[in-house]
C-alpha cells in the first residue's frame, strides 16, 4: 500500500540507520584498507554516507568464508526442506520491513518511492518465496539403461558463485540472482553497484536473521575496477552472474579467460524496438505503454523501448499522442509518491544522455520534446523527457545504448521494413509489437532475434519466465524461470553396473 504522504517517507528517510560496512562471514566490517565510497542522493546531490571500499584483500577474505561455509555443507548438503523453510522466512522479513527497504533504496538510486515500493514489498520477496518453494520440487533423472545398470543425473550446487549487480534496479536484480543461487545450495558474494549499495547491506540483516549461515551470503561495495576485477579474477569462484553493460561483461568474459574459465551469466545492454505496425490501435492504453516502455526509471532500464519505430502512415498521430503523455509525467522528489521520473542516477550520467540528445539534433533527426530546461546548475541531476522524430539507422541515437529519457521515432513502410529495422543492432534483448492481426504478431514474434517479444503491451513476462538476451545484450544464462537455476547447478551423472549373478533368474 502506498501512503499518499511525502511527509510520511521523509520522516522514515530522517530516522533510517544508513548501511556503510561490507557483510563478511555472518559480520559488518569495515574495508580491510580503511577505504571507503562515498554515496550520493542523485535527487540532491549530498552524501549520505561512506560505505566500506572493498579491495582484493576484502574478496579473498570473502571467498574463503563462503568456500568455508560450501565445504561445511551447512547450506549446500542440507535437507531442501531446511533451505526452503530459511528463504520462506527471508521472503517474510523481506515484506515485513519493505517500507524501509523502499525508502532507503529510494534515497540511494533517485527511483520514485512509488516504483521501489512495487518492486521491494511485492517482486522482491515474491521471487525469494517462488524459489523456495521450488527447492522440494526439482528432481533429478534417471536414464534408461538394460538390467545390468542404473544410471542416475542428479544436479549439485556449483560452488562459489558471485552475482555482480547493476545501479538500475538493486534489490530486484539481487533477487533475480540471489534467490536461485540460495535455492540450488551455492554460496554468495554480492557486488552491489558502488552508487547503490545500501539496500542489499540491510537485506544482508534480514537474511541472518531469516537463518541463513554465516559465509553463505557476503556482500562486498566497491568499485567495478577493484572489487569487481577481483571477483572476475580469483580463481575460487566458480561462476559470476553479472547484470549491466556490454562492456563490462566482456571483461568479466576476459577476467575468466585470464583466470580459472569460470562461468560466466551475462545479462547486458539492449537498443529494444517498440513496434506499431500499420494497423494497431493508438489507444490511451498503448500509448501509456509507448511512454512507459521508454521512460519508466527514467530510461534507465537495460530493455527500455527507446526505437520505437512506427509505419509512415501512423507516425504523425503516434508522434502526438505520445508527446502529450510525456508531457503529463511528473517529475519530482523521489520521496514523493506521485513522482513518477525522479532524477538520474548521477550529474555524469546526466551529462551523457545530454551528449545523446545534442548528437540527435546534429545528425538531423526532429526534436518534437526537450527534456533540457531542467536548470543544470540545481542539485541532483534530474532531466525531463525528450521525444525525436523521424529517426533514420545511421544515428548514434538510433544505434546506442542512452540509457535515459530520450525516446526516438522512426517511421517504416510495412512489416518486412519494421522487421528489419528493428533486428538491425548489435542488441536482442527485448521488443514490444502492436497490431490486431494475430499472424503479424507471430510472424514477427518468430523472426525478432531477442530474448523477449511482448504483443499488445509493454512488459518483461512475470517470475515464471526467463529474461535475458541474444546476441550483444547476453549469454545463455537466464534470470527469472526455473531456467535461472542453471546457472548455479552443474550436472552429474551416476553410472552404476549391476552384477549379472541373477541375469538368469526367471521373473
Amino acid at each position: 500500500m502506498i501512503h499518499e504522504s511525502p511527509a510520511f517517507y521523509q520522516a522514515i528517510a530522517d530516522r533510517l540507520p544508513l548501511p556503510s560496512k561490507a557483510f563478511i562471514d555472518g559480520s559488518f566490517v569495515a574495508a580491510k584498507s580503511g577505504a571507503v565510497i562515498e554515496t550520493v542522493n542523485p535527487a540532491t546531490g549530498q552524501v549520505l554516507a561512506a560505505v566500506a571500499h572493498c579491495q582484493t584483500e576484502d574478496v579473498e577474505h570473502a571467498v574463503a568464508a563462503a568456500r568455508r561455509a560450501f565445504r561445511s555443507g551447512v547450506w549446500s548438503r542440507v535437507a531442501p526442506e531446511a533451505r526452503k523453510a530459511v528463504l520462506l522466512r527471508f521472503a517474510e522479513l523481506i515484506r515485513a520491513n519493505s517500507t524501509e527497504l523502499a525508502v532507503l533504496e529510494s534515497l540511494d538510486s533517485g527511483k520514485p518511492i512509488r516504483d521501489c515500493l512495487k518492486e521491494i514489498a511485492i517482486e522482491v520477496p515474491d521471487t525469494f518465496q517462488w524459489y523456495a518453494e521450488l527447492i522440494d520440487k526439482s528432481f533429478g533423472k534417471v536414464a534408461p539403461t538394460g538390467e545390468q545398470a542404473c544410471a542416475m543425473i542428479l544436479r549439485e550446487p556449483i560452488g562459489v558463485v558471485a552475482a555482480v549487480l547493476p545501479w538500475n534496479f538493486p534489490l530486484l536484480m539481487a533477487a533475480w540472482k540471489l534467490a536461485p543461487a540460495l535455492a540450488s545450495g551455492c554460496s554468495v558474494l554480492v557486488k552491489p553497484a558502488e552508487q547503490t549499495s545500501m539496500s542489499i547491506l540491510r537485506l544482508a540483516e534480514l537474511a541472518a536473521e531469516a537463518g541463513i549461515p554465516a559465509g553463505v551470503l557476503n556482500i562486498l561495495p566497491g568499485l567495478g575496477e577493484t572489487a569487481g576485477q577481483a571477483i572476475g579474477r580469483h580463481g575460487d569462484i566458480d561462476a559470476v552472474s553479472f547484470t549491466g553493460s556490454t562492456e563490462v561483461g566482456r571483461l568479466f568474459l576476459r577476467y575468466a579467460a585470464d583466470s580459472n574459465l569460470k562461468s560466466i551469466g551475462l545479462e547486458m545492454g539492449g537498443k529494444s524496438p517498440f513496434i506499431v505496425l500499420d494497423d494497431a490501435e493508438l489507444s490511451p492504453e498503448m500509448i501509456d505503454n509507448a511512454v512507459m516502455a521508454a521512460f519508466w526509471n527514467g530510461g534507465q532500464n537495460c530493455s527500455a523501448n527507446m526505437r520505437q519505430i512506427v509505419d509512415r502512415s501512423r507516425q504523425e498521430e503516434f508522434l502526438d499522442r505520445v508527446v502529450e503523455r510525456a508531457k503529463a509525467l511528473v517529475i519530482g522528489a523521489p520521496l514523493d509518491p506521485a513522482t513518477e521520473l525522479g532524477p538520474l542516477i548521477t550529474r555524469e550520467h546526466r551529462r551523457r544522455v545530454l551528449d545523446y540528445v545534442e548528437s540527435g539534433s546534429r545528425e538531423g533527426a526532429r526534436a518534437a520534446l526537450s527534456g533540457a530546461a531542467f536548470d543544470s546548475n540545481a542539485p541532483g541531476s534530474f532531466l525531463g523527457p525528450t521525444v525525436f522524430a523521424d529517426l533514420v539507422p545511421g544515428m548514434t541515437i538510433a544505434r546506442e545504448e542512452i540509457f535515459g529519457p530520450v525516446l526516438g521515432v522512426m517511421p517504416v513502410d510495412g512489416i518486412e521494413h519494421a522487421l528489419t529495422i528493428a533486428n538491425g543492432s548489435e542488441y536482442g534483448l527485448h521488443a514490444t509489437v502492436y497490431t490486431r492481426d494475430i499472424d503479424r504478431a507471430l510472424f514477427m514474434a518468430r523472426r525478432l532475434a531477442c530474448g523477449t517479444v511482448a504483443v499488445n503491451g509493454f512488459t518483461e513476462g512475470d517470475l515464471k519466465t526467463p529474461f535475458g538476451g541474444y546476441k550483444r545484450s547476453g549469454s545463455l544464462a537466464r534470470d527469472k524461470g526455473t531456467e535461472a537455476m542453471a546457472q548455479y547447478l552443474q550436472t552429474k551423472t551416476i553410472w552404476i553396473s549391476l552384477g549379472d549373478a541373477y541375469a538368469s533368474i526367471p521373473g
